[in-house]
């Protein structure tokens, strides 16, 4: 190695072609520890625009020409240069519709083994990044908290244009009034906080991502947030250690946030495409995230002819060879709520029999019933053991342990497929009420034990 290559920043594969071809881009600077002012302060001169900063993962968000990116990329304080990527949403369009739709809520229910149809998740707070939550009937009363990211991160009243966030909104905590009740969320009674990053189309920016992942944090405790969901993401460009999307949601992590987000849908390479692997988006490929692919329930809430949606992304991450997805949930033809004069509720390819309601397939979706699911085991674990909360890592375990393997037959290794395999709510709701994370290092971590076994849809 030559005595300036240590020195030299690390660019991600869109910084690298953006340098090669003389051109500029919008892009995120990590800087050295404690070298953020001052970089700050230089970039005055270099006729580079600074868009943000974030402060969690020591980076700047910064619009930059040619002449300035170059200057940058030789910079002594940058330690790495990351395009800030278009983002998007990751429930399927129009087009992209797969599969028949669920029969109604107890049907996904039964098939997650959550037989009772409880207002569950009380108390329980989970911030909705996506591109907003509107205030229809399904969410009176679950809105606790809306900011806007695609202006700054200003307090707005709560809004969807694209319909997309109010969806996965609906399939958390929605109550199913408009529909008596039949497509209630998984926690109704769990609390909302709208961050919105996405615009009309259902797309942003990874800065604004970021940015709204350090609110969560620093606003964790004043606006009770316990889940974040991401049903989210862009392509992986460069090692989880070095992107900062990656990075955010580390901190978050860090921070005592279950950050919930999606494994992306580039399960296959096209319309009756062959499986692919390595398509785990970013921010998917965290290692600390609890990252869910989609199972196709074949409109039974039997799990014996379950299996691995086409178009769920399968492992291993890119660069860094990590097994994910960690878990599946059901992701296919799922109908919740939304906007109806929203860009996805107006689309008459989308609606149902149900004003209000539409249908969609996507990772997102499976995200969505993840975070439920989530809600109803914190709650459980507060309700029984008091305080202190359930670490992310064990709310993970927990889920991978108590979930079902998938039977479908496939040359590739189940773990790239489905992970652990299908969420089982019930079993992951009762290990968590058992656990006693405030249990001492060496004393018995369970109350009391627990059923081994449990029967879903009488299998």
């Amino acid at each position: 190695m030559r005595a300036n290559e240590a020195t030299k920043p690390h660019l991600d594969a869109l910084s690298h072609a953006a340098l090669a071809a003389n051109g500029g881009s919008k892009i995120i600077v990590r800087y050295r520890s404690g070298a953020g002012h001052r970089l700050a302060e230089r970039l005055r001169t270099r006729r580079a625009k600074l868009k943000s900063t974030h402060d969690h993962i020591e980076s700047l968000a910064v619009s930059a020409d040619s002449a300035s990116l170059r200057a940058l990329a030789g910079d002594p304080d940058v330690v790495g240069i990351s395009a800030d990527t278009r983002i998007f949403a990751q429930g399927a369009s129009p087009r992209g519709q797969r599969g028949v739709s669920v029969a109604d809520a107890q049907h996904l229910r039964t098939t997650l083994g959550l037989e009772a149809a409880a207002a569950g998740g009380r108390g329980v707070g989970i911030a909705v990044i996506d591109s907003g939550i509107a205030p229809i009937d399904d969410l009176t009363g679950r809105i606790s908290a809306f900011f806007d990211f695609t202006q700054g991160g200003i307090a707005a009243p709560p809004s969807d244009a694209y319909g997309h966030g109010t969806h996965v909104s609906s399939l958390i905590a929605g109550s199913g009034a408009r529909s008596g009740g039949r497509y209630a969320g998984i926690a109704p009674a769990a609390r909302l906080i709208g961050l919105r990053v996405l615009d009309d189309q259902g797309h942003g920016y990874t800065s604004d991502v970021i940015a709204a992942v350090e609110f969560a944090i620093e606003h964790r405790a004043a606006l009770g947030i316990d889940i974040i969901n991401l049903s989210l993401g862009h392509p992986v460009l460069e090692p989880a250690a070095t992107d900062p999307l990656v990075r955010a949601v580390e901190r978050a992590t860090a921070a005592g946030l279950v950050v919930v987000t999606a494994a992306g849908n580039s399960g296959q390479s096209g319309p009756g495409g062959l499986p692919g692997h390595a398509g785990i988006i970013s921010p998917g490929n965290a290692p600390s995230a609890l990252t869910v692919g989609a199972f196709d329930m074949r409109a039974s809430a039997a799990r014996s002819d379950d299996s691995v949606a086409t178009f769920s992304a399968r492992g291993p991450t890119w660069y860094d060879g990590l097994v994910k997805p960690d878990v599946l949930a059901p992701g296919v033809g799922l109908i919740a709520a939304t906007n109806p004069r929203s860009a996805l509720g107006s689309h008459s390819a989308l609606r149902t029999e149900w004003t209000q309601y539409i249908r969609l397939t996507g990772t997102s979706m499976a995200t969505a019933v993840t975070s439920g699911v989530v809600a109803l085991m914190i709650e459980a674990n507060r309700l029984d053991q008091g305080r202190t909360r359930l670490t992310p890592n064990t709310v993970k375990m927990l889920l991978q342990y108590s979930a079902l393997p998938l039977s479908d037959h496939s040359d590739q290794p189940a773990e790239l497929r489905e992970g652990a395999g299908g969420i089982n709510a019930t079993g992951a709701i009762e290990l968590a009420r058992a656990v006693n994370p405030a249990a001492p290092v060496g004393w018995y971590w369970l109350d009391y034990g627990v059923f081994a076994a449990s029967r879903i849809a009488e299998e």
